[in-house]
């Protein structure tokens, strides 16, 4: 399994139109080969209402990155989601842990 994570930053004042706009983006992506769950986190700390932290699992790197990345459902996603980031955020992905408390 790995983990993929980005820190989604929202243009201002755009933050509940982004909510509803994932909400409908999201079954496009609970489809993929290799998807396994997702969370979708608004930032608490003052002055960062508008940053969201998304972490999706995966069971493979290449179910996301050329699996889902390279689907027709991915060009949805692409016009439902990215229109709102500023800056745009930057993916990465994580393997298991290495340390668990």
């Amino acid at each position: 399994m790995i983990l993929e994570s980005a820190l989604l930053d929202v243009r201002p004042g755009l933050e509940e139109e982004f909510l509803a706009a994932f909400t409908e983006a999201r079954p496009l992506i609970a489809v993929q080969r290799g998807f396994r769950s997702l969370e979708l986190r608004r930032c608490l700390d003052q002055g960062r209402s508008s940053r969201f932290l998304l972490q999706v699992e995966w069971e493979t790197l290449e179910d996301h990155t050329e699996g889902f990345r390279g689907s027709a459902e991915y060009q949805q996603w692409r016009e439902l989601l990215h229109r709102f980031y500023e800056p745009f955020p930057e993916v990465e992905h994580y393997g298991p842990a290495v340390l668990t408390a």
